[in-house]
């Protein structure tokens, strides 16, 4: 197949054109500073010269606690930008493939979310996300993916490692749970949804589950630190409080892959691992 990835020089569609080309599919991989998603004539432009099959949308202003304070940005570049993807992509006869997320939820639900939990967004990017997927057409595909981390970017991994080296005593949260996804492991499972002609919303994640407190002490460990450095607290304890409220229960349950074909993502802890061990090789070099 021939696919374009938007957002390509982000965390996530670093590794979705490698992914890509990995499998064997021509890739289009346009970053942001190539691709201005909230400009319809450039979108429509971008997406016609290079005929793709499959449009894959990871282009997104995800700076959660950034979007509480510019709604207008998060609306613009989230619900406007993804509008301008779909209606490109239906115009050359291309499907949308729109990465979404787990603050689509409101967390307070006891189990894992399944895909067919109704969304109750409590942050404005939530919302955002939430009305990105409703633009959206029958044959498309939203994949939710959680807690994503990887080489490219910013992440919790990236840090918890800096953290690590200049303070003895680490405080996470013990009262937010999810599950996390490893950024290269989430592109492979994507690619795979996509070859499996996957249409509707699916839930992506690393098999898996844990609190930011039990994460970073998984981190410190694959670093070969002593996990006991990590001390819990509650959310109502962060100093200073966070602008977006996050949810208490992120887990998504992957229902649909583990009923197909589709191989699921493996346990996140060896994928942790080998991320860590990575990003600690570079930071010797």
């Amino acid at each position: 197949m021939r696919l374009l990835v938007t957002g390509a020089g982000g965390q996530l569609g670093r590794e979705l054109v490698d992914a890509a080309r990995d499998a064997g599919h021509e890739v289009v991989g346009l970053a942001k500073s190539e691709l201005d998603i909230t400009d319809q004539s450039a979108v429509d432009s971008a997406i016609k010269a290079a005929q793709p099959d499959v449009v894959i949308h990871a282009a997104a202003w995800t700076a959660v606690d950034a979007c509480e304070s510019d709604s207008e940005k998060a609306h613009r570049v989230n619900v406007i930008g993804t509008r301008n993807v779909v209606k490109a992509a239906n115009a050359i006869g291309a499907r949308t493939v729109y990465i979404s997320t787990d603050y689509v939820f409101d967390g307070d639900k006891p189990t894992p979310y399944v895909e067919e939990d109704e969304p109750s967004p409590q942050s404005v990017y939530g919302r955002s996300k939430w009305e990105g997927e409703r633009e959206m057409g029958d044959g498309d595909l939203v994949v939710r993916i959680s807690w994503v981390c990887g080489f490219h970017g910013a992440n919790m991994v990236k840090t918890i490692l800096k953290i690590m080296k200049n303070q003895p005593e680490l405080r996470f949260v013990d009262d937010q749970v999810g599950s996390p996804t490893m950024a290269d492991d989430a592109a492979v499972g994507i690619i795979r949804l996509i070859e499996h002609d996957a249409r509707g919303v699916w839930h992506l994640t690393n098999q898996g589950s844990t609190s930011w407190f039990g994460f970073a002490g998984d981190v410190l460990e694959a670093a070969g630190e002593d996990r006991a450095r990590v001390k819990p607290i509650r959310t109502s304890d962060l100093q200073p409080p966070r602008p977006a409220k996050r949810p208490a229960n992120s887990v998504l349950a992957n229902t649909k892959i583990l009923a197909s074909s589709v191989a699921p993502l493996p346990h996140y802890l060896p994928s942790l691992n080998r991320l860590v061990r990575r990003l600690m090789a570079e930071t010797h070099d």
